[in-house]
């Protein structure tokens, strides 16, 4: 038996009324798509799934589609360097 959770597809992250953010998502099993949900974060909930992944992408190139804090020019702070003193 093989599950899978993957994003709905055409869906994109919203917000609830009462603040929370809402990631769809599909379940599916053995290939049978068996029913849509979303997971729901906190926005401080979010802000830690989004800080650990730019950790995790963190050295990885960007694809083209990617979202501007992805695109090249930005670097994290473990990777930044100072180039000179005034």
């Amino acid at each position: 038996m093989t599950w899978k959770v993957e994003r709905t597809p055409g869906r994109p992250l919203c917000r609830t009324e009462d603040g929370l953010f809402a990631v769809p998502l599909r379940l599916t099993r053995d290939g049978d798509h068996l029913t849509d949900t979303a997971l729901t974060l906190t926005p401080a909930e979010a802000e830690h799934l989004h800080a650990a992944l730019c950790r995790a992408l963190d050295g990885q190139p960007a694809p083209p589609s990617a979202p501007d804090c992805r695109q090249s020019g930005r670097t994290s702070p473990g990777t930044a360097r100072i180039a000179g003193r005034a």
